[in-house]
Parts: structure tokens; sequence; C-alpha cells
């Protein structure tokens, strides 16, 4: 599990492509790299299987370079890392595990006073999981929604980044058009999939289910 608030920026000294996987080889300052641990690449939870020095590599399956933006990086890029969080570890962010639900672009940045404002183009599968001050992770970085607007099946969500977290992340480093992975609060997919559960077309009458679960307790 991790949380969302960045440790370091890594860079990518090299990948190993495939037809529909890859193994990155990334260079961090962590001071201790274990065999085995998860770190969250991107807001990617990635298995460290193998320790060079100061790199690490993991493998990517090909569910994760589907889902995720893994397969567009490049040997000299930058990518967010976080360790998995201990167990007497602050909860500086919120609950992240790492399992990204899909990718979103960025459509804009706009400046305001001390902070940066992104709005983030997203489909319908991912939007109908964000809530106006509700919890959102890009990239690995636990952000707070500012808003949710809808421009047809395209949801538009927006987020105030402060400097600090603009300032040591990859956000600096993105461009209007730049896709970003998505990982909806989880929290919010499983309330989903408890209220949709049973039902073929994914829709319960929500005040039945209630009721039923009262009657029942």
């Amino acid at each position: 599990m991790f949380t969302g608030i960045i440790e370091t920026l890594g860079t990518v000294r090299n990948i190993l492509r495939n037809q529909k996987s890859l193994s990155i080889f990334i260079e961090t300052d962590f001071d201790v790299l274990v065999m085995g641990e998860s770190i969250a690449v991107n807001g990617v939870c990635l298995t460290v299987c193998r320790i060079e020095g100061s790199a690490f590599c993991a493998d990517v399956t090909p569910e994760t370079f589907s889902r995720t933006s893994l397969s567009s990086l490049f040997p000299g890029c930058h990518v967010n890392l976080e360790r998995a969080m201990k167990a007497d570890g602050r909860f500086g962010g919120h609950i992240v595990s790492g399992h990204v639900d899909g990718t979103a672009r960025i459509a804009s940045f706009s400046s305001d006073e001390n902070a940066v404002n992104l709005r983030i183009v997203m489909e319908k599968s991912l939007g109908n999981f964000m809530i106006e001050k509700g919890s959102l992770c890009v990239d690995g970085i636990s952000l707070t929604v500012a808003s949710v607007d809808w421009s047809g099946n395209d949801c538009v969500v927006s987020v105030a980044v402060i400097p600090h977290t603009w300032n040591v992340t990859i956000l600096h480093e993105k461009k209007q058009g730049s896709i970003v992975n998505i990982e909806c609060d989880i929290v919010g997919k499983y309330i989903s999939h408890f209220v949709n559960l049973g039902q073929p077309d994914g829709k319960n009458d929500v005040s039945n289910l209630f009721t039923d679960f009262i009657s029942y307790h």
C-alpha cells in the first residue's frame, strides 16, 4: 500500500521491450533496495526483481503495459517513486494501491498565485468515480479534486497543485496532451461494487438495497 506522497524522482536507465511487456531499469537515490519489495513507479506498483548498484529492475506485464503509460517511458526520462508504506509510517496522502485504473490526458495548465491548476480529461469509466474534494492519484501523486465537469462522455477534472508538489514530482515536466496514470479512490470503487453487486446490467435499486440491508440486521 502507498500514500501518494512521492519520495524521490528516479531516472530510467534502460528498457528491454517485448511486444506487450517490458523490463525497466531505474536509477534511484534510495539508500536501501530490497529484492521483492514494492515500489510505485508513476503510481504503478512494481516489484524489484534485480538490483544493480543504485538501480533496480522491474518487470511490466502485458496487463500493466496495456493499462498504464509505462510503455511510453524512454531512457533518460524521470519517474515518480514511492516505496510501500511502513506500518508505523505517517499516512500523508490517501490509500493508494498502485493498481492503476487507466490513463487520462492533461488538457491544460494555468497559474493561480501559488498554485498550478491542472485540467485532466478522462473517459467516463474513470470519471464516474470523481467527486469534488475527493481523492485522486495522478502518476502516483495524491491530489484533491477541485471540480468535476462533463463534456459528452468525457470527464474534465481540475486539481490544484502546490509549489512543493509541482517542484519535487514529474508534473513540472508534463505538457498539454501528456498522458498520466489514474488511480481512482479505492473506497469509492468498493462502494460502487457493493451497490451494483449481483445485477447483470450493473445497476441496482439503491433504495431496495439499503432496505434489504436494514431489514436483515
